[in-house]
């Protein structure tokens, strides 16, 4: 056990001290805007997977994993099995030089990568634990989900879901068991502890779907979605604003929601409500995470220097690109890192506006 603990802080030593010479260094504009970059990928090995590239050379700042590859309709994508997935994971972050973000979407109940079939157990959903509405037992799923996530080698889930359960047939929340409630105050109880239950086992949570994804009709995978008749600002913003006040949260995922009432774009491309609703008005520091910008909601209605430029405008630290739409790009982290940076050269985005982003996600990289 000693001999264990002595490697485990060597290990840890390492990469901070790796972590601090690096930042000692000037890191180029293009290794900026890789940071704000978290990329799906295919393949269930190291030799396999293409993305080693991204993260050998082009230093991008985290990966997602799915177990479904959704442009061939097939499985495996990056998981089948967890003696498979922790090898993965553990060789992918061996090959960064600042550490990297491994997340993933392990919410339980239907939205739920970590399947029986690949060994591991039977996690509910939020829907069932709200309906329990019992302290311990959200907190054992929480653990039990961070503990098997922190040995897997991931670091950050996206998860909880804080949409509150406006609308029950919402193809993509209510009718998927993804809310815990249609109660504000039982959907922030359980939030804030699913999110201390994971912190204790060492994983960072994304709450989600900022403003408000529970009284939609439509599912921002597929199309635009409009809430301007349906969002209930007291409601859907009260679990956001008891968390940011209570210190809980370590990142919050956009929605691609759109209402009229804010904006004429998705909340993710809105500087009023990226900015001036989650950052002004509800005081939030931390880091802003976009949901897919694979999703159709944006791809299928922005070119993708656009859906960049407005995402950086509004606000967003992080994109998530999954590539795990209808098509699959080889090319994909090279296009949008060649896209921010032609914004920055063309004065369109300030490198500043880069510089802010990366300060604040390096600031979180130092705890992991």
């Amino acid at each position: 056990m000693k001999s264990l603990i002595k490697i485990l802080f060597f290990l840890f030593l390492f990469t901070s001290l790796n972590l601090q010479a690096k930042e000692k260094e000037d890191f180029t504009l293009r290794e900026k805007i890789a940071q704000m970059l978290i990329m799906g990928f295919r393949g269930t090995d190291s030799r396999s997977a293409d993305i080693v590239d991204e993260i050998k050379e082009q230093k991008i700042g985290g990966i997602i994993l799915f177990e479904y590859d959704a442009p061939s309709k097939s499985r495996p994508r990056n998981i089948t099995s967890s003696e498979q997935l922790e090898k993965l994971v553990r060789d992918l972050k061996r090959m960064s030089s600042v550490p990297l973000f491994v997340s993933i979407d392990q919410e339980g109940g239907k939205v739920n990568r970590l399947k029986s079939d690949y060994g591991f157990p039977a996690f509910p959903s939020p829907e069932y634990i709200g309906k329990v509405n019992n302290d311990d037992t959200t907190l054992y799923w929480a653990k039990k989900t961070g503990e098997i996530l922190y040995n897997l080698g991931f670091n950050l889930n996206f998860a909880p879901c804080a949409d509150v359960n406006i609308n029950p047939n919402c193809p993509v929340i209510g009718k998927l068991g993804r809310s815990f409630s249609s109660n504000p105050e039982i959907v922030t109880k359980h939030a804030k502890l699913w999110i201390q239950g994971q912190t204790e086992e060492g994983i960072l949570s994304s709450i989600k779907h900022f403003p408000g994804h529970g009284s939609s009709s439509t599912d921002t995978h597929l199309q635009f979605t409009d809430i301007t008749a349906t969002w209930d600002s007291v409601a859907e913003l009260q679990p956001y604003k008891k968390l940011i006040a209570d210190g809980e949260c370590d990142f919050i995922m956009s929605s691609h929601v759109m209402n009229r009432n804010l904006d004429t774009v998705p909340a993710t491309l809105s500087r009023k409500v990226i900015t001036g609703i989650l950052r002004n008005q509800l005081g939030y520091k931390g880091i802003i995470i976009s949901d897919d910008m694979d999703m159709g909601a944006i791809k299928n209605n922005y070119s993708l220097s656009i859906a960049l430029e407005k995402g950086l405008d509004a606000g967003i630290d992080i994109f998530i690109f999954s590539n795990n739409g209808k098509e699959y790009n080889p090319r994909l982290t090279e296009d949008i890192i060649s896209t921010i940076e032609k914004l920055v050269k063309e004065k369109v985005i300030t490198e500043e506006r880069i510089d802010e982003s990366f300060q604040r996600i390096m600031a979180v990289k130092k705890r992991l």
